[in-house]
């Protein structure tokens, strides 16, 4: 029989090292810097990268996480370079956008609340978006994914939607505010499978 200190010492580290396994799952992209060793494409997993050229201040690679259950993937077939980015107003896209015309062959941007996920892309998708990219901006420290689900209505939706996290959300959008500006220009998707952890251009914001 084993010393009961050296138990002990054995049940402490397992917590431990089980606690620390569930950080890593949970806090997703802002645990990047802490995983050395681990391949790009483990730890992308299936979300999907976009990165803005314009403005400067936003210049970034940015992660989002697809639908589940509706939306076309984004896959190979799917590619935009150089495309507006345009906030919807209604900030909710819970009905027809106001600035129609701006959504139109655009990506659109819009709030978390109100009607579903597959409402908002569906919406989105009338309104002629090619994309929709779906975010939670009333809290500034939201760093994590929503998964967006199927709300199990009879509507097909025929345009890729992800969910961008809070924190991401909330800074573009208060940029384009200070610079008076209605929309970002955007690359999506960006392919990151063979570019290392470190040299992943991810905000500054976010923790790295």
């Amino acid at each position: 029989m084993k010393p009961l200190p050296y138990l002990s010492k054995y049940l402490v580290f397992n917590v431990l090292h089980l606690c620390s396994c569930f950080i890593l799952s949970y806090c997703g992209a802002n645990t990047l810097h802490l995983m050395d060793g681990t391949s790009t494409a483990e730890i992308i997993n299936g979300d999907v990268f976009f990165e803005i050229i314009e403005p400067s201040e936003l210049e970034y690679t940015y992660r989002i996480r697809p639908a589940k259950g509706f939306g076309a993937p984004f896959n190979s077939s799917f590619h935009i370079k150089n495309v507006p980015l345009i906030p919807v107003l209604p900030k909710n896209g819970c009905k027809p956008p106001d600035n129609l015309d701006d959504v139109e062959g655009n990506v659109a941007f819009i709030e978390r609340g109100d009607c579903s996920f597959k409402r908002k892309a569906l919406i989105a998708e009338q309104a002629g978006a090619r994309a929709a990219i779906i975010s939670d901006v009333t809290d500034s420290k939201d760093e994590y994914f929503i998964e967006m689900i199927d709300d199990h209505t009879i509507d097909e939706v025929n345009i890729p939607a992800g969910y961008l996290m809070g924190k991401n959300g909330l800074m573009i959008l208060n940029t384009l505010r200070r610079l008076r500006r209605t929309y970002a220009l955007i690359n999506l998707p960006v392919n990151l499978t063979y570019t290392p952890v470190h040299k992943m251009n991810q905000p500054p914001w976010m923790g790295w």
